[in-house]
C-alpha cells in the first residue's frame, strides 16, 4: 500500500513522525533538564541553610547544654518555616536527633548518611526518612578546636520539589505544541508543493515513466534537443548530436556541465531559431552536411495543452522543445527523381525530333536526293555523339551526361540554345555523382529559367574543365543577371526572384552551396559584360586518392 503514496504523502508522513519524535525527545530533554535544576537548586538552598544554621552559636552553645532539644526545638521550627524547608533535624555526633519536624521523632537516632560531615565536610544527599525521598544537606558543628559538636540537616521531600517541577510542565508543553505545530505546517506546506510538482506521483511511477522517457529519447530516429529559458541545452539525444554535429551527452551527466546555446557549433539559422524560442512548424534549414526539418514549441505543462486548468505550476513555461528530421536522403531521391524526369523529358523530345528528322530523310529520299538524306543523318549523328563522348571523357560519369543531354533536349523545346564544352579527363574521379548531378541540374536549371524568360537570343554556356587538380564548372546565362546587392542572398533557402510554386522556391541554390562546401570546393558567382546573364565558376578539387573507395583506387 506505502509503493503507491506520492512523494508528497511519503514525504509529510516521514516529516510529521520526525516531529513527533523530536518533540517527545525535546520534551522529555526539557523534563529532566528542569527536574534536574529544580533538584540542584533545592540541594544549594538546603545547603546554604545548613550552613548558617550551623555557624549559628545558638546551636554550639545549645549542643554542650544539657537539655539542648529545649533550646534548639523552638528554633528549628521557627527557621523552617521562615526557609520553606520540610524538615530541619539538629543532632548529636551519635544521630540522636534534638530537633524533628513530629515532636515523637526527637531523640531517635538519625536516618541517612552522616559520615561524611563526621570528617568536617558538607554534603548533599537524596534519600529516604521518616517524611519519605527528600533531598538534605548535612553540615557539621564545629568547636573552636576544629572538632564536630553536632549536625545540622536540613532538607526538602522529594514530593514537594516534584510539585515545583510539574508547574513547570505546562510550558515545555507549550513549547512542545509549538515545535509540533511549526513541523506539522511546514510538512504540509512542503507536501503540497510537492504534489504540485510531482503531479502526485510516486517514486516508483516517476522512475518508470524516466525510464520510458530515456528509452524513447534514444530509441526515436527525430533528434530531440531541450532548451530552458536561459539558453541552456538541458538535453539531447544521439540523433540530434549526429544531426548537428554536436558530441553525445547523457541525461545522467552532470547538470553543472549544461553547455550554453551560444557555445554550441550550430548553423546560423538555427541558432536564431532555438534563441529566439518560437513555435516552428517544418522549418527547413541548412547544415553544412544536410537538409534539416525543425519544429519548435514551448516546453509546458500537461494542463495548458489539452485545454483543462493547469495544476499548480502547470502553466509555468520551463523553455523550449525542438524536434529535427533529416531531409538530406529526401532530397537526394529528389533530385534523383528530377534527373529521371528530366531523362524521360530529353526522351520524349528526342523522339519527336527523330520523328520530325526520320521524315525529314523519309521526304529526301522520296525525292530521290538520297546523299542529302545521308548528310543530314549523320551530322545530327555526328553533334549528338560528340556531346556524349565529350562529357564522358571529361566527368567519367554516364548519369552526368545523360543529365546534361537531358537539359540539352529540354532547353531546346524552351527555346534556348545550350552550349556544352568539355575538356580534360579523369579529374571528376572520386566525385560524388549525387553531389555532381545536383550542382550541375540546378545551375543549369536556373540558367535556362533566366535565358527563357530574356529576349533573343537565348544563350546556356556550360564548360567543364576536368584536370589532375580536380574538376572546374562554368555556367554562364544570357539572362538580366543577378543584382549586386542580392549576391548573398541566392544562397539562403527560401530566397528568389521566382514566382513562388506549389511546392515553394528558393532550395535550388542553396543546395547547390551546400554541395559545394561537401565537396570542399569554392564558387565565384559575377555578371557577365556583353550578355549580360549570370556566370557561375565552381572549382572542385580532386580527393585525395587514399581516401577513395576501392572502385574509384
Amino acid at each position: 500500500m506505502i509503493h503507491r503514496w506520492s512523494i508528497a504523502r511519503r514525504l509529510f508522513v516521514a516529516n510529521l513522525l520526525f516531529v513527533l519524535a523530536l518533540t517527545a525527545v525535546v520534551g522529555t530533554a526539557a523534563f529532566v533538564d528542569a527536574r534536574d535544576r529544580t533538584y540542584d537548586e533545592t540541594g544549594r538552598r538546603m545547603a546554604a541553610l545548613a550552613v548558617s544554621i550551623a555557624d549559628n552559636p545558638l546551636v554550639l552553645q545549645a549542643a554542650a547544654s544539657p537539655d539542648p532539644s529545649a533550646r534548639l526545638q523552638p528554633y528549628a521550627l521557627k527557621v523552617m518555616d521562615n526557609a520553606d524547608a520540610d524538615f530541619i533535624t539538629i543532632m548529636a555526633p551519635d544521630r540522636t536527633r534534638w530537633t524533628h519536624p513530629l515532636h515523637e521523632e526527637i531523640g531517635q537516632p538519625y536516618i541517612g548518611s552522616i559520615s561524611d560531615a563526621l570528617a568536617g565536610h558538607v554534603f548533599t544527599e537524596i534519600t529516604a526518612g521518616t517524611l519519605g525521598p527528600s533531598v538534605r544537606t548535612i553540615a557539621p558543628v564545629k568547636a573552636a578546636d576544629g572538632s564536630v559538636k553536632a549536625l545540622v540537616a536540613a532538607g526538602v521531600t522529594v514530593r514537594n520539589i516534584d510539585v515545583a517541577v510539574a508547574g513547570r510542565i505546562p510550558a515545555l508543553l507549550v513549547i512542545a505544541g509549538g515545535l509540533l505545530l511549526g513541523g506539522s505546517l511546514t510538512s504540509w506546506l512542503l507536501g503540497r508543493y510537492l504534489r504540485g510538482v510531482t503531479r502526485g506521483w510516486g517514486p516508483e511511477q516517476l522512475a518508470q515513466l524516466f525510464a520510458y522517457y530515456e528509452s524513447v529519447l534514444h530509441s526515436v530516429r527525430e533528434g530531440v534537443i531541450l532548451i530552458d529559458s536561459k539558453g541552456r541545452v538541458v538535453m539531447y539525444n544521439d540523433q540530434a548530436a549526429e544531426l548537428l554535429g554536436l558530441e553525445p551527452r547523457d541525461s545522467g551527466d552532470d547538470p553543472a556541465n549544461t553547455p550554453l546555446l551560444a557555445d554550441l557549433p550550430l548553423a546560423p539559422s538555427l541558432k536564431n531559431l532555438f534563441e529566439s524560442g518560437r513555435a516552428a512548424h517544418d522549418e527547413i534549414h541548412l547544415t553544412g552536411s544536410g537538409v534539416l526539418v525543425v519544429n519548435q514549441g514551448p516546453a509546458v505543462g500537461p494542463g495548458s495543452r489539452s485545454g483543462r486548468p493547469a495544476a499548480a505550476f502547470g502553466t509555468a513555461v520551463f523553455g523550449t522543445v525542438a524536434t529535427i528530421r533529416d531531409r538530406t536522403e529526401i532530397e537526394s531521391l529528389g533530385t534523383e527523381l528530377e534527373t529521371m524526369r528530366t531523362l524521360s523529358d530529353a526522351l520524349r523530345a528526342q523522339t519527336h525530333e527523330h520523328a520530325n528528322r526520320l521524315h525529314t530523310m523519309v521526304s529526301l529520299l522520296e525525292l530521290g536526293r538520297t546523299g542529302d538524306a545521308l548528310d543530314f543523318a549523320t551530322q545530327d549523328l555526328e553533334l549528338s555523339q560528340q556531346l556524349t563522348d565529350d562529357m564522358v571523357s571529361s566527368v567519367q560519369e554516364p548519369v552526368v551526361s545523360a543529365l546534361v543531354m537531358g537539359k540539352a533536349a529540354e532547353a531546346n523545346e524552351r527555346g534556348v540554345e545550350l552550349a556544352v564544352q568539355a575538356s580534360g579527363a579523369a579529374g571528376a574521379a572520386g566525385l560524388a555523382v549525387q553531389d555532381l548531378v545536383t550542382i550541375l541540374g540546378n545551375l543549369l536549371d536556373n540558367a535556362i529559367d533566366a535565358a527563357a524568360d530574356a529576349p533573343a537570343p537565348r544563350r546556356v554556356e556550360l564548360q567543364v574543365n576536368s584536370h589532375d587538380g580536380g574538376l572546374e564548372i562554368t555556367v554562364q546565362d544570357s539572362g538580366k543577371g543577378i543584382e549586386p546587392g542580392a549576391v548573398d542572398d541566392i544562397f539562403r533557402y527560401g530566397f528568389s526572384t521566382k514566382e513562388a510554386g506549389p511546392f515553394g522556391r528558393g532550395l535550388g541554390l542553396a543546395l547547390v552551396k551546400q554541395a559545394v562546401q561537401r565537396l570542399a570546393g569554392t564558387m565565384t558567382i559575377t555578371n557577365s559584360g556583353g550578355t549580360g546573364g549570370a556566370r557561375f565558376h565552381i572549382v572542385l578539387p580532386a580527393p585525395d586518392p587514399h581516401s577513395l573507395p576501392e572502385e574509384h583506387a
